[in-house]
């Protein structure tokens, strides 16, 4: 996967011209120094895209999620991106993302069978 990522990133830099590209990650951990939540994404281009964002069922709806993705935002913003972009399931937490500030801008439905797979997208100061 890291070479693959690798590869496109050289691609994309190339053919583009930007070559800003920088990983974004946050995590945070319990006192037993699990992982109890974490978020995974990157910069690029003035536009950061939030890949993953997991926060365990337990913690779910205690503002978890919020931190971090605020954490993101702050960190994108300081990178001088004009927007983060994202992916959620219907599923999954489209109206966390939409509490968020998030705008839905495309569903792909059927995605999987029987949910839809929606695109997010949110304008930064």
């Amino acid at each position: 996967m890291a070479f693959l990522e690798e590869s496109l990133y050289e691609f994309n830099s190339e053919t583009s011209g930007i070559y800003d590209g920088e990983l974004l990650n946050a995590s945070i951990e319990n006192e037993a120094v699990a992982v109890v939540a974490a978020l995974y994404g990157h910069a690029w281009g003035a536009c950061c895209e939030v890949f993953n964002l997991w926060v365990h069922e337990d913690l779910r709806g205690a503002g978890v999620g919020s931190a971090l993705m605020q954490a993101a935002e702050q960190e994108a913003v300081g990178r001088g991106c004009d927007q983060i972009v994202l992916w959620t399931h219907s599923f999954q937490a489209p109206k966390f993302y939409e509490k968020q500030g998030f705008q839905r801008v495309a569903p792909i439905p059927e995605y999987p069978i029987g949910h839809e797979s929606i695109n997010y997208i949110k304008h930064l100061p």
